[in-house]
């Protein structure tokens, strides 16, 4: 489907059930609250157009959020995220409103779904749709995901240092699987590879031993056919696609074979069966979210093995890049010493982005992070910043400047993770009453929620908020060519600053003084919607400062179709909040500054700030 298509389906669509009478464009009563004329349901379906998320007014999408929640690994809510749709709700608003997130990846348990063979629990796929409602309430994009982890909590048993979840007990019986043992092993995930009976099992799901793929293949069109026939048509809008499998991995590889040739052989023909069940389900127009060989992208040499789908031919529109990235070499507490530093990961999400490019889709990060306590949490300050970094740009923040016409298309990412009741749990590790697993995640010693309840029950944040509530390009009218955000996040007492304008632009740099900023380069294309950032709460509306080729401005003004810089609430009634640019015009380079670091800035500030802008665009795009 070509963006143009795109745009005229989603506008025919939009306007064929929105226009009035008179033919203006209304108010949106029906729609979420805070919700403005483009905000429509139509407007929210995502597809892949061109390698990049797509909305349906022909916009790119960037999907930024966490995964919600590690708590379905748990059996404290039977497999739930969370105990009340109420603390659901309590999330999907601090989510928005701390977090600076519009997506999340939600996590589902096949144990939950189909506790006896054969037989779909309808009471916790209702749970489960009642809580997901509650994001797609708050405005926020959802895609679901069949979660795994050392294939099933019970292959383990009450006297096991590790616990798993994902499949049934049913599934692991059928497999009788030896006593569960990995040995010396220090950390959770060394089970993939050094557990047989994780091993085994594994083995057994990719070649459908004892009839386990066709069970799971089932539960998972059940589960979509109810999620769909349970939310409405506009709510159904802002489910994004769905993740099959969480981190696939072979188990063992048969004689001859390699990951590259398990990912052919048994990978893909399993997408393709996943992706069947989703049309059979009624999500025909929206992609699957499909991961490649966990170990693809590993940044230990070692670990690393041939993968990425290099033999699928090309994804889009139906399937989307879907990948993870943790800095092994910092979590192992040895094999990198000191913290990380400007275009730390920038290559390695550059790989990220080339192979999805190569595959013709568009890519997301699913889970990326580092633990925020233990023996290497010190990194997580530098080691966050240069994942969110390289989100953003090829580039690295020294770069950035005089190298932005190759700073690539910005990476959509879910962090791991929000889980509010981060601390306060209260798990019976492998159901075992002698060991009642409290503090942080409560899973295999993870600590990795970006969030919490106070005494008081009110979320709060367990991360500096200059990191997690961002700038950023929700959806662009036309195609970014360049992005960057200086955060200023701190690591302990000590400000980070990656990217400072450089001296070459001394007016800019004066009107950005210490301020967190962001820039965006795009070029139109003739849509009329707003391209959208999100507005962290560090900018109140009172001390952002624009400058921008369509205007410069401290305080932008409230939206109307007539403001070109404007400010609005975002969808949901959560008080988060977005800057919308509307540009005019087709293949017409825009570029926008956007800074809180500006001290009621004079007109002579903002005018050469502008011409510093304008000449540095024109040098760089030309």
């Amino acid at each position: 489907m070509t963006k143009l298509r795109a745009r005229l389906l989603g506008v025919l669509v939009l306007l064929t059930g929105l226009l009035t009478a008179a033919g203006t464009r209304p108010a949106a009563a029906d729609g979420l609250p805070d919700s403005l004329w483009f905000d429509q349901p139509a407007a929210a379906a995502l597809t892949v157009v061109n390698g990049r998320f797509t909305d349906g007014l022909g916009r790119e999408v960037v999907l930024r959020g966490y995964n919600v929640s590690g708590e379905t690994k748990l059996e404290e809510n039977s497999g739930l995220p969370f105990a009340s749709v109420a603390d659901a709700a309590k999330s999907a608003t601090a989510l928005r409103a701390l977090g600076g997130g519009n997506s999340v990846r939600f996590l589902l348990s096949w144990a939950h779904a189909e506790p006896v063979r054969g037989q779909v629990d309808n009471a916790y796929l209702a749970a489960v749709t009642d809580q997901m409602r509650a994001f797609l309430d708050a405005g926020i994009r959802v895609f679901p995901d069949f979660h795994q982890d050392l294939y099933s909590r019970h292959l383990f048993n009450q006297g096991s240092w590790y616990s798993g979840d994902g499949a049934p007990k049913w599934a692991v019986t059928a497999g009788g699987y030896p006593q569960e043992s990995c040995g010396l092993c220090l950390f959770w995930g060394q089970n993939i590879t050094q557990n047989n009976a994780v091993k085994a099992a594994q083995y057994d799901f990719w070649h459908n031993s004892y009839g386990l793929q066709d069970a799971f293949l089932a539960t998972a069109q059940a589960t979509m056919t109810y999620v769909r026939q349970h939310l409405t048509t506009a709510e159904f809008a802002g489910v994004a696609g769905f993740d099959p499998y969480n981190e696939p991995y072979a188990g063992s590889y048969d004689s001859g074979q390699t990951s590259r040739t398990w990912e052919r052989d048994l990978l893909w023909p399993f997408y393709g069966k996943f992706r069947a069940r989703m049309d059979a389900a009624g999500w025909q127009d929206k992609p699957a979210f499909v991961e490649p060989n966990l170990f693809w992208n590993a940044n230990i040499t070692s670990q690393k093995q041939e993968g990425g789908l290099l033999d699928a031919g090309t994804l889009g529109p139906r399937y989307v890049f879907n990948t993870h990235f943790y800095d092994q070499k910092a979590i192992s507490g040895i094999l990198m010493w000191g913290k990380a530093g400007d275009g730390q990961y920038t290559g390695d999400f550059g790989t990220v982005r080339n192979r999805a490019t190569a595959a013709g889709t568009a890519a997301v990060v699913s889970e990326f992070g580092h633990p925020l306590s233990g023996t290497v949490s010190d990194k997580a300050p530098t080691v966050d910043k240069a994942m969110y970094q390289a989100l953003d740009s090829r580039l690295s923040g020294s770069g950035w400047w005089s190298g932005a016409a190759s700073s690539g298309p910005v990476l959509s990412g879910t962090q791991w993770q929000w889980d509010i009741y981060s601390g306060r749990h209260h798990e019976l590790m492998n159901d075992n009453p002698d060991k009642v697993l409290t503090s942080a995640d409560a899973w295999n010693d993870e600590d990795l929620s970006a969030v919490r309840l106070d005494d008081s029950g009110t979320a709060v944040l367990r991360q500096d908020a200059r990191l997690l509530d961002r700038l950023y390009p929700g959806a662009t009218t036309g195609s970014t060519l360049a992005f960057t955000y200086e955060d200023r996040s701190r690591d302990g007492s000590t400000t980070l600053t990656w990217n400072p304008v450089p001296s070459t632009l001394p007016q800019v740099s004066q009107l950005v003084g210490t301020g967190q900023y962001g820039l965006l380069v795009w070029r139109s294309d003739g849509g009329s919607a707003p391209t959208e950032l999100h507005l962290p709460a560090s900018f109140p509306s009172s001390a952002t400062t624009v400058v921008s080729d369509l205007g410069a401005l401290v305080s932008p003004p409230a939206y109307t179709s007539a403001t070109p810089v404007a400010v609005a609430p975002e969808p949901g009634g959560t008080g988060s909040r977005r800057l919308l640019l509307t540009a005019s015009g087709s293949g017409t380079v825009h570029y926008a500054l956007v800074t809180n670091g500006a001290n009621a800035p004079s007109a002579a500030l903002l005018n050469g700030a502008r011409t510093e802008l304008a000449a540095w665009a024109a040098a760089r795009f030309g």
